[in-house]
């Protein structure tokens, strides 16, 4: 058998050179794989909110680690490239599993099925870091990502639009009924917008990449503007500012970092694919009265969405909540319990969320679980922002930098609403933060090992 050996490098992340000459094992590859399955599929789960969606979804992640975990042992290295960002997320994980072993929580129910989640959410975001920037692949495993969230924009665009331009209204699928308003597989436009948040940066950045030598360039353009204008016709305030925060961001890294002649050659393409998104969403809209959605943006009386005004009230009465158990809060995933108690307003709505993902936070684990929000939230900038000229070097950066303004977007939208709490959602925000914060995704830096230990393979060592 071969010898099992240890390779971390704990302070940068990056594999150990050690075992770079090692041929790649079969178990990892089932495991890239099966990772990006799982993430493309969960989205059309209605988003993996039922008990069966997110259920599958935690199997399925535990499944991909034991097959990196196999390859690890078959191949006779453990190579684990650690990100700064893993320490926050295990603080507020052990602080949710305290929650639920000590019974500081209201309802014990609702904390471990939070728990849960978040430890999926915790293996999928290992397995990003693992998985996409394997040596000596990494151009090809984040290619073949940036592949995956290309497709999986378009497939979401056809099937949002297929549904507004017949009599799939209301009805998910055409075929589950809802009563709400009802947008691609998401039972909410927010949702879907949420999603596409992500997937639209990464097209975009995939797409700058140059990753698609046999489809031509323009056409992919020309797609991503149809996904654009699914955001105009969800009707979506949210989404449809958010878009435009990533918009004004990406334009500023391409006009900040990329040279000036590129920049010429590629500001003729942006415009003509905010045209053509503009021009698609004005033929829909006056389409006839199953496209009306998208005037919902400008009618904010008549909007199917939870008013904004409501959006604040729920939110102060929700940092009132959190005031009554400051320290350590009412637990995780506790808010649809807690929160009528707290009611400053008489409404006719069940509010499962708060609406504002971060005052949710600080209701649910108090200001712990605020302080390593924070943590998290500043090392995520810092490393997804960090080095740009230097890593945009590389043929294939700009996947991580759309990675980085996907992620940044849906921050932006959890201020307004609840996409972290979303299974499917939640886990394309996680991979997006470790693909735009990996190590791996800075080509030129140096490699450093910090902790190297690996037994010499001879006679007289036997496994």
């Amino acid at each position: 058998m071969p010898s099992l050996s240890r390779s971390f490098n704990h302070r940068v992340g990056f594999p150990s050179p050690d075992d770079g000459g090692l041929p790649a094992s079969p178990f990892h590859v089932m495991a890239r794989v099966l990772l990006l399955a799982t993430i493309f599929a969960a989205p059309w789960a209605f988003g993996a909110v039922q008990p069966w969606g997110w259920g599958t979804l935690m199997v399925a992640a535990l499944l991909v680690l034991v097959l990196w975990a196999v390859g690890c042992v078959h191949r006779g290295v453990l190579s684990v490239s650690w990100s700064p960002l893993y320490w926050p997320f295990l603080a507020f994980l052990l602080i949710a599993i305290a929650q639920l072993l000590v019974g500081w929580t209201a309802d014990h129910v609702a904390t471990r099925e939070a728990v849960l989640k978040l430890v999926t959410n915790f293996v999928l975001f290992f397995l990003a870091g693992q998985l996409l920037f394997t040596q000596p692949e990494n151009g090809r495993a984040l290619r073949l990502w940036g592949l995956v969230v290309t497709l999986l924009a378009l497939a979401m665009s056809v099937l949002a639009l297929a549904q507004i331009m017949t009599t799939g209204q209301g009805m998910i699928y055409w075929s589950v009924p809802t009563n709400y308003g009802p947008f691609g597989p998401y039972v909410s436009p927010n949702d879907y917008c949420g999603l596409m948040e992500m997937l639209i940066p990464v097209s975009a950045g995939y797409i700058l990449s140059g990753s698609s030598p046999k489809v031509p360039r323009w056409l992919l353009w020309v797609l991503l503007g149809v996904a654009l204008a699914t955001i105009a016709m969800s009707g979506s305030r949210g989404g449809g500012a958010v878009i435009l925060v990533e918009l004004l961001l990406f334009g500023f890294i391409i006009f900040r970092y990329r040279p000036h002649g590129a920049w010429r050659r590629v500001f003729p393409i942006v415009v003509a694919l905010i045209l053509i998104s503009a021009g698609l969403f004005a033929w829909l809209a006056n389409a006839g009265r199953r496209a009306t959605r998208g005037l919902e943006i400008f009618q904010t009386d008549k909007s199917v969405q939870v008013k904004m005004g409501d959006r604040f009230w729920v939110a102060r009465d929700t940092l009132r909540m959190a005031r009554s158990h400051p320290v350590l809060g009412n637990g995780v995933g506790t808010f649809e319990t807690v929160f009528p108690a707290y009611m400053s307003h008489v409404s006719d709505l069940h509010w499962t969320h708060a609406h504002d993902d971060f005052a949710e936070v600080l209701a649910e684990t108090g200001l712990v679980g605020g302080a390593l929000l924070l943590w998290g939230l500043v090392l995520f900038f810092r490393r997804a922002f960090l080095h740009l000229p230097a890593r945009l070097r590389a043929d294939w950066s700009w996947i991580p930098i759309g990675a980085a303004v996907g992620a940044v977007g849906l921050l932006c939208h959890s201020l307004v609403d609840f996409n972290l709490r979303l299974p499917a959602n939640a886990a394309w925000f996680v991979v997006c933060v470790a693909v735009a914060t990996h190590p791996g995704s800075w080509p030129d830096r140096p490699t450093r090992v910090a902790r190297v230990s690996v037994p010499e393979r001879n006679e007289d060592f036997i496994n």
